[in-house]
């Protein structure tokens, strides 16, 4: 769930970079009194993000705006779909347009691309999961988006969980060394947070399983091969995430290897939009 006051410190700052002192365009052409209505366009087929985000920045440009959904989050859409209405002021409608259409068209690009990853390995236990390969400032949306589409989250950010990388275990000498001090550091600071080891070979593999505390344990750029092998070795120890440079022609083969996770950069860094249109009624 997106956190109501982040939400709103967001838009805050979002509308002030684009109206900032005015959006004189709409005030050199249009009165302040005239009333009207427009409607979002759906113009290609996708997944449907961010209806719920859209009604709230309206809300906030003008709280007497309408919203009127006709669709909603996670719905499948084609071309020519009508996915909500707004009714009031004009300028205030025309104000909150570019803002909407980003967040929507980005948080359904999201969904899309998701929700085809997520299809396609339906038919195994694995699970499709999002990255920390962000947009700074709207990670919040998308990874909302990559829930929509039917994904889960993986950590949110640094503070939310322990995930010991290949950069770690250098620094700190080793995987057991790393698992030992994250162990004590949780300890001393009195917290909870669950442990991930990224680990980059077989017997890289074999020393992280010697650990204790470990819940999990990344496999990163393993073939699909040394991926099978990688689940006979841990048994059912702990759970297993693959991860790196895995694609919609790939994942199927590794979800069938019988991992519990398989992270997706893709679904966030370089997903294509889809296209959206907000129209005055005429």
């Amino acid at each position: 769930m997106i956190d109501e006051l982040l939400l709103s410190d967001f838009l805050d700052r979002a509308l002030f970079e684009d109206v900032r002192d005015g959006d004189h365009t709409s005030l050199a052409c249009i009165s302040n009194y005239q009333l009207g209505s427009a409607y979002l366009l759906v113009k290609e087929p996708g997944i449907l993000a961010g209806m719920q985000i859209a009604e709230k920045v309206f809300q906030k440009v003008d709280p007497s705006l309408k919203f009127i959904p006709h669709l909603f989050d996670g719905e499948l859409v084609k071309s020519g779909d009508i996915a909500f209405e707004v009714q009031g002021p004009t300028l205030s409608i025309l104000t909150a347009e570019r803002l909407v259409l980003n967040l929507m068209q980005r948080m359904s690009g999201i969904a899309t691309v998701t929700a085809m990853y997520a299809k396609a390995i339906a038919h195994t236990k694995a699970k499709v999961l999002d990255t920390r390969k962000t947009t700074p400032g709207i990670r919040m949306f998308e990874k909302q988006a990559v829930l929509i589409g039917g994904g889960q989250n993986h950590r949110f950010g640094l503070y939310d969980m322990i995930l010991i990388k290949d950069n770690h275990v250098d620094a700190a000498g080793g995987i057991n060394q790393a698992v030992n001090r994250s162990k004590a550091y949780l300890t001393e600071k009195g917290l909870s947070l669950n442990i991930e080891v990224e680990v980059r070979s077989l017997r890289e593999l074999g020393e992280a399983l010697k650990c204790e505390g470990i819940d999990r344990i990344m496999l990163d750029n393993f073939s699909v091969e040394q991926t099978v092998q990688a689940v006979e070795m841990v048994n059912g120890r702990c759970e297993l995430e693959s991860s790196g440079g895995i694609t919609l022609e790939t994942i199927v083969a590794y979800a069938e290897t019988g991992v519990d996770y398989i992270s997706v950069g893709a679904l966030t860094h370089s997903v294509k939009s889809l296209d959206l249109s907000l129209k005055l009624s005429k």
